[in-house]
């Protein structure tokens, strides 16, 4: 088939490279708008739009995907159907009945479950064991279009946002060329999500990293591993920002107030929680580099009772 392949970031990539090396012909790719990066404010296209010309793939970038121009344009390009992965706007019912086998979405949880932009890492957050891939006929709403594929991934216990990002899109990308074989040859079979089981995900910023620590031990370790690389999760000592990047929930009584030093040893720092002792692993401090938390505190006094945050 012809395909028009909507995406963005790395994720997106994976799984348009998955789409060149198969049967089927990338006609064209949409992307978001280059970006202003770095100190110097320099435009840099996105990681799909890279990847696109340095395979000789036509690229646009419309500011406004439901703009009349836009969609004019999209009735022009040779396409069977849109397969569309992270690309970052809400296709138009127009659009959606552009290509004769309508559009398909790669997202990255199993719908109806964690339905919205950011599904990794809150799977992790709120401490799922599984998650995957699912291919989904594009209607109208958020994320509420029949499912046609699925792949399920498990989550390991230190799995981060990270680390489960690189599974997604290893999955979404196998699964795309399996699933786009099949609807060429008709064998599909829609299934309609059930609404009342859906859950949708908040977006990521970076207030969202500001450790609570009357939150449980569990709930904030998840936390770190969910927002790791990014946004990532952070408390202050001395008035400096201190990045926590690696944590283990302690099944372990205090009675300190929850944010307070418990204990240091060579290896750790351990913090009272609304539920349990939070063992800190490893650190970024204000200005520094990320580093274990035992060579941070040969460099930095932290003394028992002091408070976190």
């Amino acid at each position: 088939m012809k395909i028009v392949f909507m995406g963005t970031p790395d994720l997106s990539v994976c799984v348009l490279d998955a789409i060149v090396h198969s049967s089927h012909e990338v006609t064209a790719v949409v992307t978001r708008e280059d970006k202003q990066k770095g100190r110097g404010r320099e435009l840099a296209p996105t990681p799909v739009k890279v990847y696109a010309q340095e395979h000789g793939i036509p690229v646009y970038q419309p500011v406004k995907i439901k703009a009349p121009e836009s969609v004019e344009l999209l009735k022009t390009l040779d396409a069977d159907i849109f397969v569309v992965a992270a690309y970052g706007q809400i296709l138009s019912s127009e659009i959606l009945s552009i290509p004769e086998k309508g559009c398909v979405n790669v997202h990255t949880s199993l719908l109806p479950k964690y339905r919205g932009s950011a599904p990794i890492q809150w799977a992790i957050i709120e401490g799922e064991k599984e998650t995957g891939v699912t291919i989904m006929q594009m209607d109208e709403g958020m994320d509420t279009g029949d499912i046609l594929f699925t792949k399920t991934v498990a989550i390991d216990q230190d799995e981060t946002g990270g680390s489960l990002f690189d599974k997604l899109a290893k999955a979404g990308a196998e699964l795309i060329v399996s699933a786009l074989d099949k609807i060429e040859a008709g064998d599909v079979h829609p299934v309609k999500q059930d609404g009342e089981l859906a859950t949708y995900t908040k977006m990521l910023d970076k207030g969202l990293g500001n450790i609570h620590f009357t939150d449980s031990a569990v709930r904030i370790e998840r936390l770190i591993r969910g927002l790791n690389p990014w946004p990532s999760t952070y408390t202050y000592v001395d008035g400096k920002t201190l990045k926590i990047w690696k944590a283990e929930a302690l099944d372990e009584k205090s009675s300190a107030k929850p944010g307070t030093v418990i204990r240091t040893d060579a290896s750790a720092l351990y913090v009272g929680t609304g539920d349990g002792v939070l063992k800190i692993t490893e650190v970024q401090l204000e200005g520094k580099k990320r580093m274990q938390t035992g060579d941070f505190l040969r460099g930095f006094q932290i003394a028992e009772g002091e408070p976190l945050g």
